[in-house]
């Protein structure tokens, strides 16, 4: 059995290359690397194109 390579659902960098975390959206799996994970929490309206479905997602204002 091959192994298949792990890539960034945004950048497609490649679990080769980089740690990849797992997540889920829309019952779908999916794999983001550390360099996109702060757009995917500070403004996953960006990342609509790569993950339909975002541009819906409120991103609530940081406390401080």
């Amino acid at each position: 059995m091959e192994n298949q390579q792990e890539l960034c659902t945004v950048c497609g960098v490649s679990d080769q290359q980089v740690p990849l975390l797992h997540l889920t959206f829309q019952s779908k799996s999916l794999r983001i690397c550390p360099q996109c994970l702060p757009t995917l929490i500070h403004a996953p309206h960006k990342l609509a194109d790569k993950l339909p479905g975002l541009e819906n997602i409120k991103v609530k204002p940081h406390e401080h």
